[in-house]
């Protein structure tokens, strides 16, 4: 038999290889069989000496063209080999990343071209693997990322002293998907891509898939195996069968890193859910914990969609808190920001040298106000990018839901634009057409793949149909933040007692258009910050007076038709604005007044969750009914909450700020009602005026009910009466 010689391969080629601009690497570096042979060719530079090892056999490769070595195996078929790399010193023994078969499939490349892979996540970023082998069991990670009109993909990492050199990536066919498995890399390898961008440019960027990052204000990826163990079987095994708009909602929202400074995950998941759990909220809303290099952006301006915040620690920490949170009982709410993206060159800005995730069109792909890429909606590749997203953190870390951000600047061209500054859509109107479909195909996806999961939309206008099926032709969200009855709400108290009566009807307006969606009442971050002043601050009056005033407006929103959120800080009475840079100020709750809001929240939220009438309805004008809604004269209203097979409540509220002595309140049936709120009551350090536990309705139409009963109503309170 002849002795087997080297399979050739131009030079130019070779060269192409060591420049990292072949778009096929494996092509020539690896294993190729022929005729009865096997000829390997290695990227090793600044090597010495490279030596194959298989079958208990050995053959030296000898230096072919800057840094790529070649030989041949005298084996018909490709062995389990390993590689021992020799820098003038003794030689250490490493896998060969280019003998490899893809770690995607036919299956996969095709979704990810058509726009349809719904777990993205799985196939996309850094993946590890455990194979088994000859020699001995595999581990690597395999390196994929979407870069179609990039001319190559080096990866740089800690594993190779950064020098992208040696993991030069693979193109898979005309996917745009660029993949490289590298053996003896697991959970930590930090690493970047270096993209030769369309216009000869290189540039090395973050991962988009990566599933946890370095720190800010470092910039690279980082692998990441997760090893967690789930101990919420009981509330994933319920979840399918809630529905959330006829449950009740009483969610915190919160800022981490603010809410109490310096805290890990895990610090959090001892803390957190007993302090929820002793408050009675249902849920917790997160402001975004995806990661975010800027602090002050407070996670709006997101460079990594699929990281958690390495500032709290790794995923599986974040995993934890999640759990913990549902063992508590606690459902788990996470602000998306799938409308704007941060601009960081590292980041996802001009990926592959091309406008790649953002609109190349600079009318739709710039935000003006807020000094973002917003992202090509147009592009089925980017809409599954994000809707992936949404699936990812519901499915992979249990959250019950998302609070989708900014939805109106989404949903209209012209949304903070002057004239000349957009462009109508194919209908001459302002609406952003591949916008709409993005939140519709991102809403039914989510509830056809997640059951019992809600999807909230912060939006701001009148856009019919927010919370319709996406099957009538609505947006197919859970749920829509009213911010008209924030605003007006909040105009109100703001008046003095004396000038409330003027200002009546900005108080029952929200009732004309209550059940025209499904609605959350939102006092969130953004009203207490930018000058605004905390919640309280925004009282009028004395300190006594300011604090009743909260407590009669918590009394009347958590009785308001919808569910309510309520932003850290406001559930004790915080003093001062919110700032991220510092944490909320506890030393108030020394203060028996400010533990007397705190045991207010506490107690609201043990009557509200007991009282099916006060959100069984919420989505239905038949679970309210107005008792009195025209008594501007004592800054009065009153209404019934109800649900079939529950008691009624009646509420009444009080924004003068003097008692209603042997005020006759109408009720909707005769009996004994239990006090069970008052927000005036002693132990919220209240005036103590009130009714003595209980009332007792006596026939007689009054307001339209029939029957009644005189009662007291306190000043600057709300009162609740369940009936018995």
């Amino acid at each position: 038999m002849s002795t087997p010689t080297v399979q050739p391969v131009e030079t130019d080629l070779l060269a192409q290889v060591v420049r990292g601009e072949h778009g096929d690497p494996h092509a020539v570096l690896g294993p190729h069989p022929h005729d009865g042979a096997v000829t390997i060719r290695v990227l090793k530079p600044l090597a010495s000496s490279v030596v194959v090892q298989y079958d208990g056999a050995e053959t030296a490769l000898e230096h072919e063209h800057e840094g790529i070595w070649v030989g041949v195996l005298p084996v018909a078929d490709v062995p389990d080999y390993r590689l021992a790399v020799s820098y003038d010193g003794p030689a250490s023994v490493v896998d060969d990343p280019y003998r490899f078969l893809p770690t995607l499939g036919e299956m996969d490349l095709h979704l990810i071209n058509e726009g349809r892979h719904e777990q993205l996540w799985q196939v996309l970023g850094a993946r590890v693997h455990h194979y088994a082998g000859a020699i001995a069991p595999v581990t690597g990670t395999s390196f994929a990322v979407w870069a179609p009109s990039a001319r190559a993909v080096r990866l740089k990492a800690d594993f190779n002293a950064w020098d992208g050199r040696e993991h030069p990536m693979r193109q898979l066919g005309s996917s745009g998907v660029w993949e490289l498995f590298v053996p003896s890399v697991g959970s930590g390898t930090t690493y970047k891509y270096a993209i030769l961008g369309a216009d000869g440019v290189w540039r090395e960027k973050a991962d988009p898939m990566a599933a946890w990052s370095e720190k800010p204000a470092q910039t690279a990826s980082k692998v990441f195996e997760s090893t967690y163990q789930w101990g919420d079987d009981e509330w994933m095994a319920a979840r399918p069968s809630k529905q959330p708009v006829a449950s009740a909602m009483s969610t915190y929202e919160m800022h981490l890193a603010s809410w109490r400074r310096d805290k890990t995950w895990e610090q959090l998941a001892d803390e957190l859910p007993a302090y929820l759990s002793d408050l009675g909220f249902t849920h917790v809303e997160l402001m975004p914990v995806m990661q975010h290099p800027f602090g002050g952006s407070w996670g709006y301006h997101v460079t990594s969609y699929f990281a958690t915040d390495a500032r709290f620690g790794d995923p599986d920490g974040f995993r934890l808190l999640v759990d913990r949170l549902h063992q508590a009982g606690i459902g788990v709410i996470l602000d998306w920001v799938p409308g704007h993206f941060a601009t960081d060159e590292w980041a996802l800005a001009r990926f592959d040298g091309t406008p790649l995730y953002e609109d190349p069109n600079p009318q739709r792909g710039w935000h003006k106000e807020w000094g973002s890429h917003i992202f090509n909606f147009g592009r089925h590749e980017v809409r599954n990018f994000l809707y992936a997203n949404a699936l990812y953190w519901l499915e992979e870390f249990h959250a019950d839901g998302l609070r989708v951000d900014g939805v109106a600047s989404m949903l209209y061209l012209d949304y903070s634009r002057e004239e000349g500054e957009w462009t109508p859509n194919v209908h001459g109107g302002r609406e952003n057409l591949e916008a709409v479909q993005f939140l519709q195909e991102m809403n039914a996806t989510v509830y056809k793949r997640v059951p019992g999961i809600t999807t909230i939309a912060e939006e701001s206008t009148s856009w019919p149909g927010v919370t319709q099926p996406t099957s009538d032709g609505g947006l197919g969200f859970g749920f829509k933040w009213n911010m008209g009855w924030m605003h007006d709400s909040l105009g109100y108290v703001e008046h003095q007692p004396v000038h409330r009566a003027y200002h009546h009807g900005e108080m029952t307006f929200s009732l004309v258009y209550a059940w025209s969606e499904n609605y959350v009442l939102p006092i969130s971050h953004d009203e207490v910050v930018h000058g605004k002043g905390s919640l309280l601050r925004k009282m009028p009056g004395d300190r006594w007076q300011q604090l009743a005033n909260l407590r009669a407006y918590l009394g009347f929103m958590w009785a308001h038709p919808g569910k309510q959120l309520l932003f850290m800080g406001a559930e004790f009475g915080q003093e001062s604005e919110w700032a991220e840079s510092r944490e909320l100020d506890w030393w108030l709750t020394d203060h028996p007044e400010h533990r007397g809001v705190q045991s207010l929240v506490r107690d609201l939220n043990a009557a509200y969750r007991s009282s099916e009438a006060m959100w069984g309805q919420d989505h239905s004008p038949d679970g309210f009914a107005w008792i009195d809604a025209n008594d501007a004269g004592r800054n009065t209203f009153s209404f019934v909450r109800r649900a079939p097979g529950a008691p009624d409540v009646a509420c009444v509220t009080n924004f003068a700020a003097v008692p209603h002595f042997d005020y006759r309140l109408g009720l909707p049936a005769t009996g004994e009602w239990e006090e069970v709120l008052n927000t005036d009551a002693s132990a919220y350090t209240g005036s103590g005026v009130g009714n003595l536990g209980s009332i007792t309705g006596v026939e007689g139409e009054w307001s339209g009910q029939p029957a009644h009963a005189n009662i007291v109503v306190p000043p600057l309170a709300t009162v609740w009466f369940r009936k018995k």
